[in-house]
């Protein structure tokens, strides 16, 4: 019997947007045979990102995004069951046997603590190398995590990306990490600003939200934020989100997805000595934003994050796991047979939190 491969999403290097994904049916069940280094897994869920959209486009502000010229596995993000190991495996990462629910890390072969650069992630799951959207994949060793089942596999595989983003954020800067009592703000219902939400609530601090409708804000107090802004009827919602903190002091971390165009209002929600993560860049990258000498009158510690380390990502799926955090997701789920539908719901920016697609 000849066999091919699984039902799959290939992205050719047309790299036209959306219209260059193309589905291919299962043409049989693939075993394929695997590296010393390899993991054989059985894909259950897959959450999109907006670099996947950008992927597919072959540009994000300016900066080319190629891919291999035969086309590509999209996406990043990820959650499956082990079906078999290369033959070093257990040697190198015992923690892995058949079986084994797993997580997907973007980056491979890197150190467990070692953090990934724009290289790196350029050379990562679904842009570099193949990705999680299909029905079976391969995957070194050093691109998954596992985790214990009490997350749906939906869930975790929100995780990947958005939910590695929010944790180094608000965790992942040793001696300011996010603490009970600490005021956090977080800007928009996108992924790494849900997931930052929930993980700043379950260690105790007060959150407040941004959003451009009040529907969201209703959605965004239920996620247990303690205050929620409309950035549409309040354009200087920094300087109300300071109103809300005690005595008017400013908060002490912003988690700011925007850059440019929102990083202004952050300076003026920050309080002195507080910190500002620069953790996207959905409102601008390029200029007109504030110059890196506002840090020296507002007295304040700009940040940048990139992603996270495996390491990391092993310390976010505990943290979700073991304080019962059920990561928001879109409303909508779709199925891999349908998942090109997830990808233009999320470019026309339909979702609230993450888009994902279910594998049966």
């Amino acid at each position: 019997m000849t066999i091919t491969h699984e039902a799959r999403w290939v992205l050719d290097s047309a790299q036209k947007g959306i219209s260059s994904l193309h589905y291919e049916e299962s043409t049989g069940v693939i075993d394929p045979p695997l590296g010393a280094e390899d993991v054989l897994v059985e894909i259950h869920a897959v959450s999109l990102n907006y670099r996947d959209i950008a992927i597919a486009k072959g540009t994000s502000n300016a900066i080319t995004l190629p891919i291999p010229p035969g086309g590509i596995i999209p996406a990043s993000d990820g959650a499956g069951t082990v079906l078999s190991i290369g033959s070093a495996v257990a040697a190198s990462a015992p923690e892995f046997k058949t079986g084994t629910k797993v997580i997907t890390h973007m980056v491979p072969y890197l150190a467990d603590a070692q953090m990934p650069g724009f290289a790196d992630i350029a050379a990562g799951l679904g842009q570099g190398i193949n990705g999680t959207l299909c029905r079976r994949g391969v995957f070194h060793y050093s691109s998954l995590v596992p985790f214990a089942g009490k997350l749906t596999f939906e869930e975790a595989a929100t995780l990947t990306c958005s939910g590695l983003t929010a944790w180094n954020a608000v965790m992942g800067f040793p001696g300011r990490e996010v603490k009970k009592g600490d005021w956090v703000l977080v800007q928009g219902t996108g992924g790494v600003s849900l997931a930052a939400l929930q993980i700043a609530v379950s260690a105790g601090a007060n959150v407040i939200a941004t959003t451009s409708s009040d529907a969201k804000m209703e959605r965004l107090l239920a996620l247990g934020a303690s205050h929620a802004l409309n950035y549409k009827t309040e354009p200087n919602w920094g300087v109300e989100a300071k109103k809300l903190t005690p005595d008017a002091r400013g908060v002490d971390h912003v988690v700011d997805v925007g850059g440019t165009g929102t990083l202004p209002q952050s300076l003026e929600a920050v309080r002195e000595q507080g910190l500002i993560t620069v953790a996207g860049g959905v409102a601008g990258y390029g200029e007109g934003g504030p110059a890196a000498m506002s840090a020296l009158f507002r007295l304040c510690v700009f940040r940048g994050v990139l992603l996270g380390s495996r390491d990391m990502l092993r310390d976010a799926v505990t943290w979700f796991e073991e304080k019962g955090i059920k990561p928001a997701l879109d409303d909508v789920v779709f199925e891999l047979e349908d998942a090109v539908k997830g990808f233009e719901r999320l470019e026309r920016q339909e979702h609230f939190s993450k888009v994902v697609v279910k594998i049966r």
